[in-house]
């Protein structure tokens, strides 16, 4: 199935919710909506379901008008952030809902097997109430799957899970995506599960549609500082900089100058003016040769997973450093992190990317 949507626009009263965007998502892929609250992610997919009408533009289906039409014309399975379940059903008979309405053969085996995969096997003979929120949210994702409808909205549905469970039910649902053939929209305001899901992503910020593509070239080539801020987890380190014959040289001092290599020169029409983007996985704590050192002292330091993120006050300003295991510093203590600049995005002033690192292949 493939989903279109031409110039469309939300407006609410004096407010505007979503602006000009055109989008067609892959179809039989996953397009993950990533951004922040309030970027317009629920305002698009009530429009994309036909809950709401665009103020203007048009939605179509394989080519179709589908404006007009209302969400109970359309094939759509839809799963928000609070459960929606049939209070009066078992959990059973609630994910078979769309089974039998389709009067499908083997229900019984499908039920069970979309419950085991989501872990409410044990919960069939009940009804909704009598589960937690998370458990009523895994009952209403599996009765969406049974659903299979070419279209499927999920809004950012494991919010409400914890964290062990839904790292779990992440990976079981790229999955299940990945061996159905419907279209699938997922909302999320974590970058993480974006690169998790894989599939494509469009990134939105404000109402506005940012970028689209790949999930890993829309990562690994944010085109402007706004994408890559909504695609950084932690948020990205920014280093004011300016443009000099070198190369680009930081704004602290010239003794902290960062040249590109060769083949990432700076664009001849490039400001002077410019933001250097550093992920903070990029930065370590051992150096390597042809590395910037950046010296400063620890702020905090947290230990999130397998991984420690250590805040450091620098001469550039504050900076972030994800660092993979378990490491102890104490506060205050000196420390210098390390950086290789072909692992620095530059920004123009205006925030468009001019250089992005090299992927290896």
């Amino acid at each position: 199935m493939q989903l279109t949507l031409d110039r469309i626009t939300r407006q609410v009263g004096a407010s505007t919710w979503l602006y000009p965007m055109d989008l067609a998502p892959q179809p039989g892929a996953v397009t993950v909506l990533l951004g922040a609250t309030q970027a317009g992610k629920t305002s698009l997919m009530r429009v994309m379901a036909g809950l709401d009408k665009p103020s203007t533009g048009q939605v179509r289906v394989d080519g179709k008008d589908v404006t007009a039409m209302g969400v109970r014309e359309r094939n759509v399975a839809m799963v928000y952030q609070q459960f929606i379940n049939y209070p009066s059903m078992t959990v059973f008979d609630n994910i078979a809902s769309p089974l039998k309405l389709r009067r499908e053969k083997g229900i019984d085996k499908t039920v069970r097997a979309l419950a085991e995969r989501l872990h409410i096997e044990m919960f069939l003979d009940r009804l909704p109430a009598a589960l937690s929120g998370g458990q009523q949210q895994r009952v209403a994702l599996a009765r969406a799957l049974a659903k299979n409808a070419p279209l499927m909205l999920l809004d950012e549905p494991l919010v409400n899970l914890d964290y062990k469970l839904r790292e779990e039910l992440r990976e079981e649902l790229a999955q299940l995506f990945a061996s159905g053939d419907s279209t699938v929209i997922y909302a999320t305001t974590e970058p993480g599960e974006a690169l998790l899901l894989g599939g494509y992503t469009a990134v939105l910020d404000a109402g506005e549609l940012l970028q689209y593509g790949p999930t890993a070239e829309v990562f690994h080539a944010p085109k402007s500082l706004r994408v890559a801020r909504a695609f950084s987890d932690p948020p990205m380190n920014l280093i004011e900089a300016d443009a000099v014959a070198q190369g680009v040289q930081l704004k602290a001092g010239p003794s902290l100058d960062i040249i590109l290599p060769a083949s990432t020169d700076l664009p001849a029409s490039a400001s002077r003016s410019l933001t250097l983007g550093v992920r903070a996985a990029a930065l370590r704590v051992n150096p390597r040769p042809g590395d910037v050192a950046l010296d400063g002292h620890v702020e905090l330091a947290e230990i999130s997973g397998s991984d420690t993120f250590v805040h450091v006050h620098t001469a550039v300003g504050e900076l972030v450093a994800q660092l993979t295991g378990v490491h102890f510093f104490d506060l205050g203590a000196p420390i210098t992190l390390h950086l290789a600049a072909q692992q620095a995005y530059v920004f123009d002033a205006q925030g468009k990317l001019l250089v992005a690192p090299q992927r290896k292949t």
